[in-house]
């Protein structure tokens, strides 16, 4: 994956750290209210570009969030990998700059420019401080609009992709959730890994990237989110000059095909000279926008993403001692993700695992959640919200992703009241809903002999 560009221990960077804890710092003494202050102003470019500017001026950093509406789910079923190619080849070079110079004027300054991919979209991003926005603005607008795809550089990324998938391979947790997502969505683009598979890449050419970057990269396809201290009247200048001669491409047709639901049980098992079985157990979830998503939240954190004060957690941790950590999780993806649980447990006591898993799942539909449960969850969902946007790339981040899932910018002031709105028997009916103790996929990866997994 890319790398952020930075000076080793550059005055300028340790400047710019400085700034950013003092940000944290202004969030947390903050608290929610920080929330009500998140107010931005959106204006689309006459090329198509959607604009967000939030005014921020308490520190001098400027952080300028392009969100490009193409990910892994736009890839070929083939060349899964290639979004996540491309994105990695954003910063290695452009037209007017070679990735050495790139690299050495974001440096300079102690600023950030990188890119990455992702499932629904692509982000780039620069970093800077207030005065040095305009260039900022600059290698941010070039990498976008003009990236060379060198030959010499897309060979020698792709070969450190391919690296990195051979240590990946290496990693149960890595091949058990592989597995997991090519059981749950079978046939659906979200099966694939974003940076693809050795098979996937090595089929993936230069022509390939180019026209993958010709097709999904236009005006249209961006969310532009400026954070910090700058101005409305200077921000729209900025896009003004460095994006309006970005012309606008062709529209490209989006698949609104859902993921197939798993129908029955579904088990693959993994063979690996291992001490322990590496565990993932579930099926589809919803997607980010569904309105049952708040409910899912408070329901998932009581089940098993809440830490130690979870059911799972609880259970099978500290009851039963099979495991040192568990968790579930639900995905947060334009189309309906996925809901796993994720363990590790001796290979002995791998079928006790695995029961223990469901009757936790079955045990959350079938009761009501007591009203302690309730309110912890509550207490810290609502509390912990602001230290998702604790820094102005977080912030950025979140806006920009606020906008393209389309949950509307109350979404920093009503979350809260949306949290504490979710009752017990909200909690039972998503459970029902959407946990399925009876159909669901199960992956396991480790010594298969010794764990005698009940098919």
């Amino acid at each position: 994956m890319p790398t952020a560009r930075r000076l080793p221990i550059a005055p300028q960077q340790l400047a710019l750290q400085i700034f950013v804890m003092g940000l944290c710092a202004f969030f947390l003494a903050s608290g929610p209210s920080a929330a009500a202050e998140i107010a931005p102003t959106k204006f689309v470019t006459t090329n198509g570009i959607t604009v967000l500017v939030l005014e921020q001026h308490f520190l001098p950093i400027v952080e300028i969030h392009a969100l490009i509406k193409a990910g892994s789910a736009q890839d070929p079923s083939d060349k899964a990998g290639l979004a996540n190619l491309v994105a990695s080849l954003l910063d290695e070079g452009t037209t007017t700059r070679t990735s050495k110079q790139q690299a050495e004027q974001i440096d300079f300054v102690g600023g950030i420019l990188e890119a990455k991919a992702s499932e629904d979209f692509t982000t780039a991003s620069a970093r800077v401080l207030k005065k040095d926005i305009d260039l900022g603005f600059t290698l941010l607008a070039d990498m976008l609009q003009r990236p060379a795809f060198h030959k010499q550089e897309f060979e020698r990324i792709r070969t450190q992709l391919l690296g990195e998938m051979a240590s990946d391979n290496d990693d149960p947790g890595h091949i058990a959730m592989k597995a997991f997502n090519q059981l749950v969505f079978h046939g659906h683009p979200y099966r694939w890994p974003v940076n693809g598979t050795e098979e996937t890449l090595a089929k993936i050419t230069l022509a390939d990237v180019q026209a993958f970057y010709g097709r999904e990269y236009s005006p249209s396809q961006i969310i532009l989110t400026i954070v910090g201290d700058v101005t409305l009247e200077q921000a729209t200048t900025l896009v003004q000059t460095h994006f309006e001669t970005w012309k606008q491409g062709t529209s490209t047709a989006r698949s609104t095909k859902k993921p197939a639901p798993v129908e029955r049980r579904t088990v693959q098992l993994i063979e690996k000279d291992l001490t322990q079985s590496t565990i993932v157990l579930g099926h589809g979830g919803l997607p980010r926008a569904h309105q049952d998503f708040y409910s899912v939240t408070v329901m998932n954190y009581i089940l098993g993403a809440g830490g130690f004060s979870s059911r799972l957690m609880d259970s099978i941790r500290d009851k039963q001692g099979l495991a040192y950590g568990i968790m579930s999780h639900f995905d947060a993806r334009l189309m309906p993700g996925s809901f796993w649980v994720n363990l590790q447990t001796k290979t002995e006591t791998t079928n006790q695992a695995i029961t223990g898993v469901l009757a936790e799942i079955k045990s959350i539909r079938d009761s009501p959640v007591s009203d302690q449960e309730l309110s912890e969850a509550k207490s810290f969902l609502v509390g912990s919200f602001p230290l998702r946007f604790d820094s102005t790339a977080k912030l950025a981040q979140v806006l920009a992703q606020v906008e393209f899932y389309g949950l509307g910018f109350e979404y920093f002031t009503q979350y809260p009241k949306w949290i504490e709105r979710v009752t017990k028997e909200d909690v039972q009916r998503v459970a029902k809903q959407y946990l399925d103790p009876k159909r669901y996929a199960l992956v396991v990866v480790g010594n298969i002999a010794k764990a005698k997994v009940k098919r």
